[in-house]
Parts: structure tokens; C-alpha cells; sequence
């Protein structure tokens, strides 16, 4: 059965693009056509890896081993830490935008280990699919700012970038609320996601993970402000800005806006998960007086 599980599994995860199979993403997210580097943030990485959650969970769940689940986490963790990491150093707001998106991956295969605790499995299966949920919203978005900021200026660098905020508002206001939700701050969707898995961490005795999650969420508030910073600073001389269509710019902060208001009506997407989650409810035994 392992051979299956195997080979499947490394196909899936090369097509997800998790640390250490992420070679092709950052070049692929950061040089294509912004709309495509949208989809392929937002969609295309999402199928391979739900049908990875299906098969651990659903298909293969009595033969995949607590510590075979325990490596899927390690590699998120490490795709948190390296992605973050790395996006620190570039010097292109896309390619910045395309290992954020190695580093969030990370978050989802969090959820392999955690459900390995009964009493925390459908809190974890929750915080891990509306995490998928809210960071498609907030990265598509993303990458349209940063595409439009690379439409008006020319270029997308970043140490560059001074004063594109007075000149593109919406789009630097749609990439601050893509990275409110990536950071996990209230009210968006990203808090959510990651207080379910804190809670689910926390409440399972995993104290590293729990530790993991909230180092994640302040290396990623480093690089979102650090360009923040930059684009609202004051230019040295004055910008060369190419118009930008109003409608690219109302379509990255509807995405945003939408990518926050998750946070909101999470009771009923959080309704239908559990309608949906694979694991048993557990009967709590009768107080007896």
C-alpha cells in the first residue's frame, strides 16, 4: 500500500509546490502575467493539495503512520521558515509575493500531524481548509496589486517602490489586507484559520506547532510591512506612473475586502466543514453525581 501512497503523494506535492519540491513556483508565480500568477496561487495549488487531505485521511487513513503525518508537518514547517525567510531577501515585490505563498503553504500540511489527536481532529480539519479558503482570496489579491503596481511603474522593485501608495491607493490598500489576513490578524479570515489551528495545537499537547504558527504569522507581518513601509514612504524624485485601469484596481481590494470579511460569517462556511470533516464525533461519557 505504501507504494501507492508514495508515489501519489510526491506527484501531489510537487503539483502543491511544498518545501523542499518548490523550485518552480517562486520563478513561475513571480514571472508570469499577474492574473495567471492569481490562479495559480489562489486555485491550481489548492486541488493537489485537498486531494492529498482525502487520501491521508479519507482513502488511506488506517495505513498512514502517526509519524509518516508528523513528516508532512516538518516540511510545512519548514516551508514556513525557508519561504518567509526567502522572502525577505528579494528585491521584486512578485517574486516577495511568490515565497509568501511557499511559506503559507506550510500552514495547510500543519493539519496532517494534528489530527493524529482524536479530541482535535475536526478543530484542526476546520483551521486548515478555511485556511486554504482565506489564503486564496488574500493572495490572489496580492499578486493583482503587485501586478498593478508593476503595470503603473514598469517595473516591481521593490526597493523602488516610494510613494506608489498616493499614487495607486486601492491596490496598496488590497495588498495591506491581503497581508492582515496572512498575518492572522482579526477580524479576516486568516485569524480565524489560525486561531482554530492554535486551539487545536494547544488543546493536543503539540506546543511546538503552537509555537510555529504564531513565529510564522510575525515573520510574515516583517516582510508585508517592510514593503508597506517603502510604498508609503517619500519619493526622492517624482514617479513616472502609467495609468492603471480602475477596474484592476477595484477587482485586487474586492478580493481583499473579501478575504477579510471571512472572518465575520465564519459560523456557517464553519457549519458545513463540520457536515463534511471525515472524523467521528466523540461521545463524551455520562457525568455520573
Amino acid at each position: 500500500t505504501w507504494v501507492p501512497i508514495t508515489l501519489m503523494t510526491a506527484g501531489l506535492l510537487l503539483k502543491t509546490g511544498l518545501f523542499p519540491l518548490h523550485i518552480w513556483l517562486p520563478p513561475a508565480q513571480g514571472n508570469a502575467l499577474s492574473p495567471v500568477s492569481a490562479i495559480l496561487s489562489g486555485l491550481v495549488e489548492k486541488a493537489p493539495f485537498y486531494l492529498i487531505l482525502r487520501l491521508w485521511i479519507d482513502v488511506f487513513g488506517t495505513q498512514v503512520s502517526p509519524s509518516a503525518r508528523q513528516l508532512l508537518g516538518m516540511l510545512g514547517a519548514g516551508a514556513i521558515i525557508w519561504g518567509s525567510l526567502q522572502a525577505f531577501r528579494q528585491k521584486r515585490l512578485k517574486l516577495l509575493v511568490a515565497y509568501s505563498t511557499v511559506a503559507q503553504l506550510g500552514y495547510l500540511f500543519l493539519l496532517f500531524p494534528l489530527t493524529e489527536a482524536a479530541a482535535v481532529a475536526e478543530t484542526a480539519w476546520n483551521g486548515g481548509v478555511y485556511y486554504a479558503l482565506a489564503h486564496a482570496f488574500a493572495k490572489a489579491a496580492m499578486f493583482l496589486a503587485a501586478g498593478n503596481v508593476l503595470l503603473a511603474l514598469g517595473h516591481d522593485r521593490i526597493s523602488e517602490l516610494d510613494g506608489i501608495a498616493q499614487a495607486l491607493p486601492m491596490s496598496l490598500l488590497a495588498f495591506g489586507l491581503s497581508g492582515i489576513s496572512l498575518m492572522g490578524l482579526p477580524p479576516s479570515g486568516g485569524f480565524v484559520a489560525k486561531w482554530l489551528l492554535l486551539v487545536a495545537a494547544w488543546n493536543g499537547a503539540f506546543w511546538w506547532w503552537t509555537g510555529l504558527i504564531l513565529g510564522g504569522g510575525l515573520l510574515t507581518a516583517g516582510y508585508i510591512f517592510s514593503v508597506l513601509k517603502r510604498a508609503f514612504g517619500t519619493p526622492e524624485r517624482p514617479l513616472t506612473i502609467h495609468p492603471v485601469p480602475y477596474s484592476l484596481e477595484l477587482t485586487a481590494l474586492t478580493l481583499a475586502v473579501f478575504a477579510v470579511l471571512l472572518g465575520l460569517p465564519a459560523t456557517l462556511p464553519l457549519t458545513l466543514l463540520q457536515a463534511g470533516h471525515p472524523f467521528p464525533q466523540i461521545i463524551l461519557p455520562p457525568v455520573i453525581p
